[in-house]
């Protein structure tokens, strides 16, 4: 197949990258680099089944040539970026979905979209599977991300019964791993940085709010089996084990053997309380479950970040 994968230069969208051409197939990689970092892709060049085209996608999108899928992965994922970068994250969201589905549908190929957990807000249903409709406050903060991934949703639904597209939706959990920016604003970036530097852990709130966290390659790989199934509806992906923001903090210490202590802030306007996937119909139809423990994912992700802190 030759896909075409916006955001290829971000943290997914590399490791997708890599899983495609892994797999044998051609990718085209799209990206603008306001987030995503080109040496996350260095690697590949000279690679004749990979090409890098530099476009914000919220811009009309044209590529001359088959594509046999559209994979939408662009946009601001972090809490500091979509906090400085609210309306560019509004405009992925819908233009630069809406450009990525006309893409895909002048090419007649599968169109896979990106989603996350955010949608479901701070829920008040745990855990949450995907007939759950959310609780997000639309004018918080927090809003412009949540929100844009709502309406790419129902755009992507859209498109598929309106003009009868092949599409997909991944409903993407809290992950990490390699090639995370250092102090992005994820918890586990900012952990494992802090702890390295030997600077206080940051704590927002009591710290008992919970998390599930899933490594990269055991989200790459529910990703690739998505895209290669028939399933239509959204599909949570992520690691069902919960742990409170304490407990990271306390693994991370002892991983790392650092003296760094915690330090606690106030809690962000609308930071959900729990987090925690159910994922019922990815075991049952997709036969996918993270296999990676946290310890060994940490493990990776603190020798990745040993090298570069």
């Amino acid at each position: 197949m030759r896909v075409l994968i916006t955001g290829a230069a971000g943290f997914l969208g590399s490791h997708l990258t890599d899983r495609f051409l892994a797999d044998g197939h051609s990718v085209v990689g799209m990206d603008n680099l306001s987030t995503g970092a080109g040496e996350n892709l260095a690697h590949l060049a000279g690679n004749p089944r990979f090409q890098l085209v530099h476009q914000d996608v919220t811009n009309y999108i044209d590529f001359q040539g088959p594509l046999d899928g559209v994979l939408h992965f662009a946009s601001p994922a972090s809490p500091v970026d979509y906090l400085e970068m609210p309306i560019q994250t509004l405009k992925v969201g819908s233009l630069g979905t809406h450009k990525a589905l006309g893409l895909a549908k002048a090419k007649g190929a599968r169109f896979f979209l990106a989603s996350t957990s955010e949608v479901y807000g701070d829920p008040q249903v745990h855990p949450q599977p995907e007939s759950y409709w959310g609780h997000v406050n639309p004018i918080g903060p927090r809003g412009v991300y949540d929100e844009a991934k709502r309406f790419a949703e129902a755009m992507t639904m859209a498109y598929h019964r309106y003009h009868k597209m092949d599409t997909r939706i991944v409903r993407i959990f809290n992950t990490y791993g390699p090639r995370m920016r250092a102090r992005d604003g994820r918890v586990v970036s900012n952990f494992v940085v802090q702890a390295l530097r030997g600077e206080p852990l940051t704590i927002y709130g009591d710290g008992n709010q919970t998390r599930s966290f899933c490594f990269v390659s055991d989200l790459v790989e529910g990703i690739t089996r998505l895209f290669h199934s028939d399933l239509v509806e959204p599909t949570n992906v992520g690691n069902p084990r919960e742990f409170t923001v304490v407990q990271l903090a306390e693994l991370v210490l002892r991983l790392t053997g650092s003296s760094s202590t915690i330090e606690r802030h106030p809690l962000p306007v609308d930071d959900p309380r729990v987090r925690q996937p159910d994922i019922t119909r990815a075991r049952a139809l997709l036969q996918w479950e993270p296999r990676v423990s946290l310890e060994d994912g940490l493990r990776q992700t603190i020798d990745y970040f040993r090298s570069r802190v």
